[in-house]
């Protein structure tokens, strides 16, 4: 099925903006579903094509040899990967884990319409650019958050997060996940919680948290 032009042009209005890279995305792009919780690039693999998601989040990590995890980003609707897009410019494989994390909606584009992209568009290339040194920011700020900050203030940062724990309701999450998302182990977290669940911070139930006030 084709993409809608005005759905890319409400979600990508940088873009759709240029009628002939409109045009380009109509006729080589492929739009594509995915269900919640399916594999979309392993660590190695090439990448083939770029995704302008439409609909759903995808989460990009890197996993230790130990089996540990740490989320390094997510794309959103709006967004390309901007991992998949450095590996399509540089002829790298993809160099971490993307797995989607709902139900999900894109359109793809092979990548040598990206490379063509690339040398001949030019809102293509400020739009890339801009992508890259953002996305560029966001894993510097976490690269120093592993390195400087304790665990347990790292985890109190992440509680603090109204959108995704606001006070006094229960958020359906496990340890694991949160281990994964701040590249520890679940035990770790579990210990940390206990502690905060004890200050009367946090509610804690299988499955779930509550937060009864700021950690910090």
């Amino acid at each position: 099925m084709k993409p809608l032009p005005q759905e890319f042009v409400r979600l990508f209005p940088d873009l759709g903006a240029d009628k002939s890279f409109l045009q380009s995305v109509l006729e080589m792009g492929q739009q594509i579903s995915l269900p919640a919780g399916q594999h979309i690039c392993l660590e190695g693999s090439n990448c083939n094509h770029l995704a302008f998601v439409l609909r759903g989040t995808a989460r990009v990590y890197k996993l230790s040899e130990s089996g540990r995890e740490i989320t390094l980003y997510r794309v959103e609707a709006g967004e390309c990967c901007i991992l998949t897009l450095s590996c399509i410019i540089s002829g790298r494989r993809f160099p971490a884990f993307a797995v989607s994390e709902s139900e999900m909606e894109a359109i793809v584009v092979p990548a040598a319409t990206v490379q063509d992209w690339m040398d001949n568009t030019r809102s293509w290339r400020h739009y890339a650019w801009n992508l890259i040194a953002a996305r560029l920011g966001d894993v510097i700020s976490l690269i120093e958050e592993v390195s400087f900050r304790r665990m347990d203030e790292r985890l109190s940062l992440y509680l603090n997060q109204e959108k995704l724990f606001p006070l006094d309701k229960k958020t359906s999450i496990t340890h694991q996940q949160i281990a994964a998302e701040l590249g520890t182990s679940r035990e770790v977290i579990s210990r940390l919680l206990k502690d905060l669940e004890q200050q009367g911070i946090v509610d804690l139930g299988r499955g779930w948290i509550k937060r009864l006030k700021s950690p910090m």
